[in-house]
């Protein structure tokens, strides 16, 4: 039987894949789009989607509890664990369904199965029928990825979780070990902490949030200790002993070894490549620990063969994996596409108080040789954030001192993960600094303290 026959194949319909496809359809190209388990990916399935909907649960939870603060009464606040999460689950599907639909609405071909390349050009597909061989001039590789396990820490799924787990807990933490602080680890300790667990996070970095800048950290570090959570900092689990309802953590701080109890783990210590059985060494493709090497448009080297989003490496965020198959499908279709600029894409952390940030960190900055002015806003400066009853927060401006350049901004505190778009717009347009302090933002807003940040970089702050 011939191999069927496409433009674009992709591999892998999550945020990259399915962006990728969709895009490569509107440009007239013939697309086949191959999925071995949920359309929409991690992301919409298990990841971005319904991580949101369970810390809205929990934000509910929180503020329900702070009533009397607004003048309002709610007596016997609860919550239900399992209405919570089936709750988050239905948000997923309900996402998963609009893929399927854009899908058929572009003609995109779409193939359940699993596909392995098996030469330039050419795939085969195991699907519940039997084996499909399917053909294409140009193949995307956006197979994703998946949570590390270490060594001794691995997930059994009853005591020790990874994020899949915690999505669906089998029952509700009283006390919780979460490995790791980026940004799969803080929002789950954020979850499972306003519900009520005793909360402990690891760190194995200098700092919790370690990829933000380092007065974003210590100030998050304040108010997740505020709530409650206990954080380690410079500090490994070594290995777990599990018994009939606890866990053993034999913790490493300094240079020695404590012994903590838990019931409940959580191992969020990163994610590796989906990299194995896609027949990538046989074609010569590069791969460097569990990640595909590319070039800044996505090539692997191997003629008519991409690779974008978490296979492609970091930042594993949802939106660059989109805005990459974007561009690689404008590529095929012979436009001249922008190359995706790693320092233009923000980071998001949906935890309690939420954390947003682009660009460099005033480290980075620095060490990339800048001078730099920086600006800093309190939330406590802000009529909105005072009257949301919000005050805790800060907006921070990295500047180029010489042009103007708007380097880096970093924010935490509440709705930051919304506001962040403002400066990753002005960077797109590279903006300086006279065009933010010229720029009337509407009040009473949380955006104001954007502009003041800026004010405050260059000694112009009005209202501190």
């Amino acid at each position: 039987m011939a191999a069927k026959s496409y433009d674009v194949i992709v591999i892998g319909a999550g945020p990259g894949g399915y962006v990728a496809a969709i895009r490569a359809a509107q440009l007239g190209l013939s697309v086949a789009v191959v999925e071995r388990e949920h359309l929409g990916g991690i992301c919409l399935n298990w990841g971005c989607i319904p991580t949101k909907a369970l810390l809205r649960s929990s934000e509910v939870f929180h503020l329900m509890h702070r009533a009397k603060e607004f003048g309002l009464k709610a007596e016997g606040v609860d919550y239900d664990l399992d209405a919570v999460v089936a709750r988050s689950r239905k948000v997923a599907k309900q996402l998963t369904g609009g893929v399927g639909h854009l899908l058929k609405k572009n003609k995109v071909t779409v193939v359940m199965g699993e596909a392995s390349l098996k030469g330039k050009g050419t795939l085969s597909v195991k699907t519940d029928k039997g084996t499909e061989e399917l053909s294409a001039k140009n193949i995307i590789l956006a197979t994703g990825a998946r949570a590390r396990e270490l060594p001794g820490l691995e997930a059994d799924g009853k005591q020790v979780w990874t994020y899949k787990h915690a999505l669906q807990p089998p029952h509700m933490p009283k006390k919780l070990l979460v490995i790791g602080s980026g940004a799969i680890g803080i929002e789950f300790a954020s979850f499972y902490n306003t519900l009520g667990a005793d909360t402990t996070v690891v760190e194995v970095m200098d700092r919790v949030l370690p990829v933000e800048d380092a007065d974003i950290s210590a100030f998050a570090k304040k108010a997740f200790e505020k709530q409650g959570m206990k954080i380690m900092q410079k500090a490994m689990v070594k290995k777990l002993d599990r018994a009939k309802g606890k866990v053993t953590a034999h913790i490493e701080a300094g240079r020695k070894v404590e012994t903590h109890e838990f019931d409940t783990v959580i191992s969020a210590v990163g994610i590796v490549g989906n990299v194995e059985g896609l027949g990538l060494e046989d074609l010569g493709v590069k791969i460097d620990r569990t990640h595909v090497v590319t070039d800044e448009y996505c090539r692997t080297g191997v003629d008519g063969l991409y690779a974008i989003g978490d296979i492609a490496g970091a930042p594993w965020l949802a939106h660059k994996a989109s805005h990459e198959g974007v561009m690689v499908a404008e590529l095929i279709a012979g436009k001249h596409p922008h190359p995706v600029k790693p320092e233009s894409i923000a980071g998001c952390t949906y935890c309690h108080p939420q954390v947003a940030s682009v660009g460099y960190s005033e480290a980075k900055a620095k060490e990339l040789g800048y001078e730099v002015k920086i600006g800093n806003f309190p939330f406590i400066g802000n009529g909105k954030a005072i009257a949301l009853g919000e005050e805790g927060g800060m907006i921070k401006t990295v500047f180029d001192a010489k042009t103007g350049e708007l380097l880096g901004a970093h924010m935490v505190g509440a709705e930051v993960t919304e506001l962040i778009q403002g400066y990753v717009v002005g960077r797109q347009l590279e903006t300086t600094e006279e065009d933010l302090m010229n720029t009337v933002f509407p009040h009473p807003t949380l955006s104001e303290m954007m502009h003041e940040s800026v004010l405050d970089a260059y000694g112009r702050v009005i209202h501190m």
